[in-house]
């Protein structure tokens, strides 16, 4: 595109304003020529105000059409409130640093990365008008032009009139994370971006460990299930390893007994009693024998005899009898190395729902054959409430990596988004250093050729796995304080942003992404849908 065509209707020289003078790798200097055109406001809406910073010019190139952000503008004259301009005429000078930010071709109808091009010497600056602002806002996307956008969710800041309207590809195809403290407007970003995903009939996984979101979608809407109220999973459908996630075992020897007590039950369900496998005073090799019969098929138990069993697992083998025997016998140091994973299990069984939702209750949902009718249907979203199933980190992060694994072992499926909110609830075990995702890394690394993109939402992205962070292509950032989780996000800012990440206001978002030609300033639309979100007056 030519400069003229970009400025039909215009007359260029009301909007240009001097020559490039100094050229660098990291930005540009033009010096003002038209300086009347720096304080003359009249052609421009209040966000473009030409004789400030972060307004935009176009600078006309022998490569074709550079698009620059201004991020410092100086006048030479040291007072400029001096009576007697005429004196100072002859040496005062202004001066306009830019940061170039995209570029457009002779051949091109919308702006693309500059990558290698530069700047030239004596090359023409004129103001962007806000004409060439909203083709650089179309241009921000990468991807395909074919796709349907989302309906607007927010709008750019100090630019009200400019709505902020994205392709999902954009957001969703390198895995989307919202980050920010408590009441920065993270919950409500999230219920902006979903409602635009149910609205526009694509699916969508919701999983809400708090029940904020229980009422914003109707059951017209959405398949809505509470876990331990009307929807339960058969302990036999969880591994050992989600076992141990869910008990949150401090090290492998409490992963070990834990393993041997869940397979000493198992064995008692083969065999048809219901009762706990005592073993103290039986012979050894038999109950090995007993133990390896039992097949991946002997997958059922009576989770309620769990910390029973524990108990009983407590024996060592002591020297032989009289027939030269070897027979169990109760070993004191085992069952006190025990008592703490007993006790933690006894905790969570004293939650009733966490009883009734590891059941084989033939009244209720099952869970995996839920989320396997929700896979195969076409325009059909699933809200999981895990509340009813009480606080504990290790009951989420055991139903995200069912849930994770669970998905990602399904092939041919309609592509969805997969949200979890408080994604840091899952992220470490309270007693050990054990990471509680690994199911999510998985979706993160294999997902998007499946159709599976993340959707998380976090306070603390360093609460997060490094390798999950990792994989994230596109931030959501709302107002950080700490040091550490700025840090942790600087890599996906320039300098501009990372001093701004603090002064961002409730709604205000930093939207950066791998999917946009650069970074985005936007204020969040608050939907009008039903949020038990709000903080009580003290």
């Amino acid at each position: 595109m030519t400069l003229e065509k970009l400025y039909e209707g215009l007359n260029l020289q009301d909007y240009y304003i001097g020559k490039v003078t100094q050229v660098y790798r990291g930005c540009s200097i033009a010096q003002i020529d038209n300086v009347d055109v720096m304080s003359d406001r009249s052609k421009f809406k209040q966000a473009f105000l030409p004789n400030t910073i972060n307004g935009y010019v176009i600078v006309e190139s022998t490569l074709g059409l550079f698009l620059g952000e201004l991020f410092e503008n100086k006048s030479s004259r040291k007072n400029i409130y001096e009576a007697n301009a005429e004196s100072a005429k002859g040496s005062d000078y202004h001066e306009i640093s830019i940061d170039t930010i995209a570029f457009m071709g002779p051949d091109d109808n919308k702006f693309q990365l500059a990558g290698f091009k530069t700047l030239g010497i004596t090359d023409k600056v004129y103001l962007a008008p806000d004409g060439v602002y909203k083709l650089f806002l179309q241009s921000l996307e990468f991807g395909n032009d074919q796709e349907e956008a989302l309906p607007p969710f927010a709008t750019y800041l100090n630019r009200s009139e400019a709505e902020v309207v994205l392709k999902p590809s954009t957001l969703f195809n390198r895995h989307l994370m919202c980050i920010g403290a408590t009441n920065s407007g993270k919950s409500t970003t999230a219920l902006a971006i979903l409602d635009k995903i149910v609205t526009t009939k694509r699916k969508a996984l919701i999983i809400d460990p708090t029940g904020e979101y229980r009422d914003a979608f109707s059951s017209e809407e959405i398949v809505k299930v509470t876990l331990g109220v009307d929807t339960t999973i058969s302990p036999k459908k969880i591994t050992m390893e989600q076992w141990e996630k869910l008990f949150e075992t401090e090290n492998s020897s409490q992963g070990a007994v834990l393993a041997e007590a869940i397979t000493s039950l198992r064995y008692m369900k083969k065999i048809g009693e219901d009762i706990i496998y005592s073993k103290v005073g039986e012979n050894i090799d038999e109950v090995q024998e007993n133990l390896s019969s039992v097949s991946k098929d002997d997958a059922d138990f009576n989770i309620e005899l769990l910390p029973e069993q524990i108990q009983a697992e407590s024996v060592c083998e002591p020297d032989r009898d009289t027939n030269y025997n070897f027979r169990y016998r109760y070993d004191s140091l085992k069952a006190n190395s025990n008592a703490s994973l007993i006790q933690k299990i006894q905790y969570q069984m004293t939650n009733t729902r966490f009883l009734q939702f590891f059941s084989n209750d033939d009244e209720m949902y099952n869970l995996l054959e839920v989320i396997d009718e929700f896979l195969n249907l076409q325009e059909v979203s699933l809200y999981i409430d895990t509340s009813a199933l009480g606080a504990a980190e290790g009951v989420g992060g055991m139903v995200i990596d069912l849930v994770s694994n669970f998905v990602m072992s399904r092939d041919n499926i309609n592509p969805f988004v997969f949200f979890i909110d408080e994604v840091h609830r899952y992220s470490k075990s309270r007693y050990s250093d054990k990471e509680f995702h690994g199911g999510l890394t998985i979706v993160a690394r294999e997902g998007r050729k499946k159709g599976i993109f993340l959707y998380l939402t976090t306070q603390n992205p360093k609460d997060v796995s490094p390798i999950l962070f990792g994989q994230i292509g596109t931030l959501l950032l709302h107002r950080l304080m700490l040091n550490d989780e700025i840090n942790a996000v600087a890599t996906h800012l320039d300098d501009y942003a990372i001093k701004h990440v603090r002064k961002l206001n409730q709604g205000e978002v930093i939207l950066t992404s791998v999917n946009l030609l650069h970074n985005a300033f936007i204020h969040v639309n608050k939907c009008e849908r039903t949020h038990y979100n709000d903080t009580p007056s003290l």
